[in-house]
């Protein structure tokens, strides 16, 4: 199957968070199947970057690494480790390249890639097309659109029951020196109009919030999940040395990964 799919988030609606993980993958993982994700096998992208995922029904969040040999994917090992892009989901590559030059951000054509899939016993190639914007105009970590030519391949119903109830991705908070105009270009490059409220700008990929907000430098600060409840994700979290959780009633809670730099809000919500 080709093409868009009801499975497949809706144009200018938010397709994917990323975190690099670098040359980390096995311990991340590990870290966070023990945290209770259900995490997809790894896949072997062809532009040399490996990953997982950890699905949703929506909008989900990839491990992005490097392989140890082998081809050896340029814009990953260029990128911060940590919590660093946000994907556009993107219906059509061309329209989406051609949307971005109309509003002055002028970037590199469609690029396509693919990477094994296996599914009932066969494989099958994930395909993909992105298109990124300029890195220097969004210091704080990777924006690119994504057009999913194979959605039926990535939102597999057996990957989306997870033991600790993740359901979904609430927001995303970008720290800047310069929020207004940082607003403005997340504004420009999605397609979705920012908003101030004090000195905070807020848009909106679909059902998630992006809050660009004062910082002294600007990073992807933190991400914020939802869950179907929090105890399971607690009890796993409580025994693992390598997390911090804060409980701060029955349904809001902190969740801290140190050795990536993560800091997840996390709520529980039906």
């Amino acid at each position: 199957m080709t093409g868009a799919s009801p499975a497949a988030p809706a144009d200018g609606t938010l397709d994917h968070v990323v975190i690099n993980v670098l040359r980390r993958m096995d311990e991340a993982a590990e870290l966070f199947a023990a945290l209770g994700f259900r995490i997809t096998p790894r896949g072997h992208h062809s532009l040399g970057s490996i990953n997982h995922l950890m699905m949703t029904t929506g909008p989900y969040l990839e491990l992005v690494g490097i392989p140890e040999t082998g081809a050896q994917r340029q814009d990953v090992l260029d990128s911060p480790f940590g919590l660093n892009g946000l994907v556009v989901a993107s219906r059509d590559a061309d329209a989406t390249h051609a949307r971005l030059a109309a509003v002055g951000l002028a970037a590199g054509p469609p690029v396509a890639f693919s990477r094994p899939v296996t599914v009932d016993g066969r494989e099958e190639a994930a395909r993909f097309r992105t298109v990124r914007v300029p890195a220097d105009r969004f210091p704080a970590g990777r924006l690119y659109h994504c057009e999913h030519l194979t959605p039926d391949l990535v939102w597999r119903p057996e990957w989306l029951d997870h033991p600790n109830g993740f359901a979904g991705i609430d927001a995303l908070t970008i720290e800047s020196p310069a929020p207004e105009a940082d607003a403005h270009l997340y504004a420009a490059a999605s397609g979705a109009p920012a908003e101030a409220a004090g000195d905070v700008w807020t848009l909106r990929l679909g059902k998630t919030r992006i809050a660009i907000v004062p910082g002294p430098i600007a990073r992807f600060a933190a991400l914020a999940l939802r869950f179907r409840g929090l105890d399971a994700l607690e009890a796993r979290a409580a025994v693992l040395p390598e997390a911090t959780w804060v409980r701060h009633g029955p349904d809001t809670a902190e969740l801290t990964l140190p050795a990536f730099g993560l800091h997840l809000p996390c709520r529980a919500a039906p």
